[in-house]
């Protein structure tokens, strides 16, 4: 017996509406439903734009009117006309929002801690969750265009590293590889990509500018949860934009066997295999693309 697979989306969906309160009219029970509770994070956040927090949100106009018009009555929020277009508003905190944020970041965070605490392996359930929650964000993965030397940027060449030693025969070591310097993958010689899902960094990929008539693409992460939305065509396709922004007219790259799903998309985008055009030890497959 096999069960149906939209009875069981049915039955997550009902499971995460009862767990995250969205049908209390006391989220968290501080007196108002979760709308509200959303608005207010997403402001304690540092979202200011009233239509960034109504597009964040996905409300529209009328619900997001009353929302606002609610927590201004209770003095949580204050609006105001944005100092570059009149047309636009903006939401603040008053001191009473600022304490009302960090009551819901406080209860917010128990609730997880609670809820991770009481299964066996905590880990395990985050990566499901991080699995869904990437699915469900698809349509809103950012590509931010950011210096290599940024934590975020950083956290993603990490977990990239990491994943090759796993993966790669004999492991990796970033300090045996060619490993390009920072100054390399920013403008004007190169760019560095990160990809983010609500703010969670989940892929990146570099450009490294050369000496040579060619510019490499380098770490291509993605991260596991983030797989199978057709991010890494998304981030190669926006380097390779930028790569023309930049005057490059032929791209390389490297990869290993280790690698398959990478050597298989690289083929079906317009990618020739070529000889070994460097002497880095862990690539056993070589690539170049004219732009």
């Amino acid at each position: 017996m096999s069960l149906d697979p939209v009875s069981r989306f049915r039955r997550f969906a009902r499971a995460v509406t009862v767990e995250v309160g969205a049908l209390d009219q006391s989220f968290l029970g501080r007196g108002r439903p979760l709308g509200a509770a959303r608005v207010i994070n997403a402001v304690g956040r540092g979202i200011q734009d009233v239509a960034e927090i109504r597009a964040r949100l996905d409300l529209d106009s009328g619900l997001m009117s009353r929302l606002l018009r609610s927590l201004e009555d209770e003095g949580l929020i204050a609006t105001e006309p944005h100092p570059d277009d009149a047309r636009r508003r903006t939401a603040r905190l008053t001191a009473a929002g600022e304490a009302e944020f960090a009551a819901y970041e406080a209860l917010s965070n128990a609730r997880a801690e609670k809820l991770l605490s009481q299964h066996g392996d905590g880990e395990r359930l985050l990566a499901a969750m991080d699995l869904v929650a990437s699915a469900l964000l698809r349509e809103r993965i950012e590509l931010r265009e950011m210096d290599p030397r940024s934590d975020d940027a950083r956290y993603c060449l990490g977990e990239y590293y990491d994943e090759l030693a796993q993966r790669f025969e004999g492991g990796f070591d970033v300090k045996l590889s060619k490993d390009p310097d920072a100054t390399a993958m920013i403008r004007p010689r190169g760019a560095f990509l990160v990809a983010f899902s609500d703010e969670m960094p989940v892929g990146c990929v570099g450009l490294k500018g050369t000496s040579a008539d060619y510019s490499e693409v380098k770490r291509l992460w993605i991260a596991p949860s983030a797989r199978g939305l057709g991010l890494a065509r998304r981030l190669m396709e926006r380097l390779e934009a930028i790569a023309r922004e930049l005057g490059v007219s032929l791209l390389r790259l490297d990869t290993n066997k280790a690698l398959p799903e990478a050597i298989a998309m690289y083929r079906k985008s317009g990618w020739t295999e070529i000889e070994r055009f460097n002497d880095d030890p862990y690539p056993d497959f070589f690539f170049e693309k004219p732009l």
